[in-house]
């Protein structure tokens, strides 16, 4: 939950039985793991973008209807690294990370059949951990373009085309 010396412990996961989808990040940005809430950097585009793919609107601004607004549509959100040492708030710089339980979470929550990963390193760090569960043919899993605003490259239009697939059959 918070940034001592480098080292980062990330955040609970935002989830309740009736979640099917769980979005996976690698680990809180300096701005998120200060705020102590997902994707609090003002230039990530991860809230005005499920807002436009889940109810075609802007994205709340008070952080509990944001989480509200994911429950909703009974998408889960937490990270595939628990705890890891980072200066700074790019994944590039992430060492010595430890994988969250998804194992234990997945059996604990069993109606959760999609897993999407935002950005490549949240993939990486998930499946060096967690290779058995990328097996499980219940479960269907989306590598998705990071949010990021480090990945400046795509637009929110691309990003929204790219993540809209995973959410259709909602």
């Amino acid at each position: 939950m918070s940034i001592i010396n480098n080292h980062c412990e990330g955040f609970s996961p935002s989830i309740d039985e009736n979640c099917t989808h769980l979005i996976l990040g690698s680990m809180p940005s300096v701005a998120s793991l200060g705020a102590q809430e997902y994707y609090a950097h003002p230039q990530n585009r991860f809230w005005p973008l499920m807002a436009r793919i889940l109810e075609q609107r802007t994205a709340p601004t008070v952080y509990a209807e944001r989480l509200n607004m994911l429950l909703r549509h009974h998408i889960a959100l937490w990270d595939s690294i628990a705890t890891c040492e980072r200066k700074g708030s790019l994944d590039a710089d992430i060492h010595n990370e430890q994988g969250n339980d998804f194992s234990a979470l997945l059996k604990q929550y069993p109606h959760i059949h999609t897993i999407c990963f935002n950005g490549g390193k949240s993939f990486q760090c998930f499946k060096k951990y967690n290779q058995a569960l990328l097996n499980h043919r219940d479960i269907h899993f989306y590598k998705l373009p990071s949010t990021s605003p480090a990945n400046a490259r795509w637009t929110i239009e691309r990003l929204e085309d790219e993540w809209k697939i995973p959410f259709a059959s909602q």
